[in-house]
C-alpha cells in the first residue's frame, strides 16, 4: 500500500507550494526532510522576501512605466540563453514572464501576501537596452519578508489530515521500477532540537522506504557545500575562488541532485551560479561561514583587492555576476567599498529577514525611522562589531585601517587616493564623464531612490558627510542557476529528451524551472517567485497524473 499519493522531497518554499496545490486537489502528501520541523520554509525563510512583478499597482503609484514586453526583452538580455539545452528554459522565461506580469500578484494577494509600497531596482545592468538589466525598478519586497512568504503556504498544511511530515528522513535512492520513480529509501537522522539554519547531526538511527503514485523534487540547490560549488564553477571564470561565504545553511548541500542524475534524470547548465560579490562576515553566524550580503544604493566606489576601481558598469547594484567575473580575474577573492557615514546611513541594506527586523516585524513606526539620520541598526551593528568594517576620519588613516583587516593585501595609498580624488572632482558641478555619477542623478530621477535609498551626489572625502568607511566585500554563495531539466509540467526529463515517469522537480532543484530559467544572470526578487511557479506547476501536474 502506499504510503501517500505523492511525496515532496523538501519542506522548502517550492516543496510547500506543491503541497498546498496537491491537497487542494484532494491528493494525500507525504513530505520528506533531512532536517527537523524548526526549518520548514527553507532558505526562503532567511529571505528578503523580494519578489518580480511587472506592471504592479505598487510601480505605477510611482510613476514606473513597466510592460510584459520590456520585462521579457530585460529577462532574454539577462539571461543570454546560448545552448542547445537551453530549449526547456527558454520555455520556462517566457512562461514565468508571462506569470509576472498577470495573475502572479492577485494569486498570491488571495492566499495572504502583502508588498512594502516602495518597489526597489534591483540589478540595474548599465549596458544597452537588449544587455543585462532591469529597466525599471521591480523589486517588490513582501512584508513581513521572507517568513511571511512561507507562512502563506506552511499554514495551510500544518495540521492537514491530508499531509504528513517526516522530518529527519535523508533520502539516499529514488526507487524507479518499470521505468517510473515509485518512492524513495533513505536513512533515519538522529533527533536533534537544532535552531534553524544551524548544522544538525548526519548521525544515523534506522532506514527507511516509502512508496508513492509520484515524487516531487524539491530539495534545494547547492551552495552550502563549497565542494560542490568549487567542483561546478564555470570554466569560463578560470580561477576557482579559495575564500567563500555561505548565503545560506549547511543542509543546501546539493545531493538530492545527484541522487536524482544518478537514477537517470538529466541535469542541465550546474555551471551556472548566482553567487554575491558583497558578503561580509556574520559577527554572529547562524550557521558555518555565515556571511551577509549587502544590499547597495549606487554611490560607494568599488576598488579591487589592490586599490584599483572596477571598470564600467561594475557599480554597487548594477551586475553581479559580471562583477563576479572580473573578480576572479584579478587573482583575489575579495574587494572593498569606500564611501562615508552619508552613504552608508541612506543606501546600506543587508539581505535576509533576521537584518531587517522592521520589515520582518511589519513595524511601520520602525519603517519609517530608517529615513532618520544614521545608519539603520542592523548596518550599524556591523559598523561596530564586523571585522570587515574599518573607519577613519583621513583617507590616508582609512588606508592604513584597511591594512589591519585579516587576510588581505597591503593597500597603497596613492593607488586609493587618486581613484577617490578623481571621483571627488567629478561631482564639483551638474557635468560628467563618470558613468556612475551619472547614473546616481538617473537614479534619484526615481521617487523611491530619492527618499530611501540614494544620496545626492557629493565627495566621499567631504568632512560634513564623514567619517570615511572602508568595507571588505567576500564573495558569498547562494543561489544554483541550473539543475534537473523539466519541462513546463515540471515533469523531470531525461538524457534522451522523454519524460521519467511519475518524477517531477521543482524551485532551485530544477534551476527554477526547466533546469535553469535565468540563464546565466538572474533580475533578482526571480527566486521566491521562481519557487512560486515551478512548485505551482509540479503540484498541479502530479495530482493531475496520479
Amino acid at each position: 500500500m502506499a504510503d501517500a499519493d505523492v511525496i515532496v522531497v523538501g519542506a522548502g518554499l517550492a516543496g510547500l507550494v506543491a503541497a498546498c496545490e496537491l491537497v487542494d486537489r484532494g491528493r494525500r502528501v507525504l513530505i520528506v526532510d533531512q532536517e527537523n520541523a524548526n526549518n520548514i520554509g527553507g532558505q526562503a525563510f532567511w529571505s528578503f522576501g523580494g519578489l518580480f512583478f511587472v506592471d504592479s499597482p505598487e510601480q505605477r503609484r510611482l510613476g514606473i512605466r513597466d510592460s510584459h514586453e520590456l520585462a521579457l526583452q530585460d529577462w532574454l538580455g539577462t539571461a543570454g540563453f546560448d545552448r542547445p539545452e537551453d530549449h526547456w528554459p527558454r520555455q520556462w522565461a517566457h512562461a514565468y514572464v508571462d506569470f509576472a506580469a498577470g495573475e502572479k500578484r492577485s494569486w498570491l494577494r488571495e492566499r495572504g501576501l502583502q508588498t512594502f509600497p516602495v518597489v526597489g531596482w534591483a540589478e540595474r545592468g548599465g549596458y544597452d537596452a537588449r544587455g543585462h538589466g532591469n529597466s525599471v525598478p521591480r523589486f517588490h519586497i513582501t512584508w513581513g519578508t521572507g517568513p511571511a512568504i512561507v507562512d502563506i503556504f506552511a499554514r495551510r498544511l500544518l495540521g492537514n489530515t491530508k499531509v504528513r511530515f517526516a522530518h529527519r528522513h535523508r533520502v539516499d535512492e529514488l526507487i524507479v521500477e518499470n521505468g517510473a520513480v515509485v518512492g524513495v529509501r533513505g536513512a533515519v537522522l538522529e533527533p536533534t532540537t537544532a535552531a534553524r539554519g544551524a548544522a544538525s547531526s548526519r548521525n544515523t538511527v534506522g532506514e527507511f522506504e516509502l512508496r508513492a503514485s509520484a515524487v516531487i523534487v524539491a530539495s534545494g540547490g547547492i551552495g552550502g557545500n563549497h565542494d560542490l560549488v568549487r567542483q561546478n564553477w564555470p570554466k569560463r571564470m578560470g580561477r576557482v575562488p579559495e575564500q567563500l561565504l555561505s548565503g545560506v545553511p549547511a543542509h543546501v548541500d546539493g545531493r538530492m541532485i545527484g541522487i536524482t542524475e544518478s537514477a537517470g534524470a538529466h541535469v542541465i547548465n550546474s555551471d551556472r551560479m548566482w553567487h554575491y560579490t558583497e558578503g561580509i562576515t556574520n559577527y554572529d553566524p547562524i550557521w558555518p561561514l555565515h556571511g551577509i550580503r549587502i544590499l547597495p544604493g549606487p554611490s560607494s566606489l568599488w576598488l579591487d583587492a589592490t586599490g584599483k576601481r572596477l571598470p564600467s558598469p561594475l557599480y554597487p547594484g548594477f551586475d553581479t555576476l559580471g562583477t563576479l567575473e572580473y573578480i576572479a580575474q584579478t587573482g583575489q577573492d575579495y574587494t572593498w567599498f569606500i564611501l562615508n557615514a552619508r552613504i552608508i546611513a541612506k543606501e546600506f541594506a543587508l539581505s535576509g529577514q533576521e537584518q531587517n527586523p522592521d520589515l520582518t516585524g511589519k513595524s511601520v513606526r520602525d519603517v519609517l525611522a530608517r529615513v532618520r539620520a544614521g545608519a539603520p541598526a542592523p548596518v550599524q551593528a556591523f559598523i561596530d562589531k564586523g571585522i570587515d568594517f574599518v573607519s577613519a576620519h583621513s583617507l590616508r588613516d582609512l588606508v592604513s585601517a584597511m591594512n589591519t583587516v585579516p587576510d588581505v593585501l597591503p593597500v597603497d595609498y596613492a593607488t586609493v587616493e587618486a581613484e577617490v580624488t578623481a571621483r571627488d572632482r567629478e561631482v564639483a558641478n551638474r557635468f560628467t564623464k563618470d558613468t556612475q555619477i551619472a547614473s546616481i542623478r538617473v537614479a534619484r530621477n526615481y521617487l523611491g531612490d530619492r527618499v530611501s535609498r540614494v544620496v545626492a551626489p557629493h565627495r566621499l572625502t567631504d568632512p560634513k558627510a564623514g567619517p570615511l568607511i572602508a568595507v571588505k566585500l567576500h564573495i558569498v554563495t547562494r543561489k544554483s542557476l541550473g539543475g534537473l531539466e523539466t519541462d513546463l509540467d515540471s515533469r523531470v526529463l531525461k538524457s534522451d529528451g522523454s519524460v521519467f515517469d511519475g518524477l517531477y522537480a521543482a524551485g532551485e532543484a530544477a534551476g527554477f524551472g526547466g533546469g535553469g530559467v535565468h540563464g546565466y544572470r538572474s533580475l533578482e526578487g526571480t527566486f521566491l517567485g521562481g519557487c512560486v511557479f515551478s512548485g505551482r506547476a509540479a503540484g498541479r501536474a502530479a495530482a493531475r497524473d496520479v
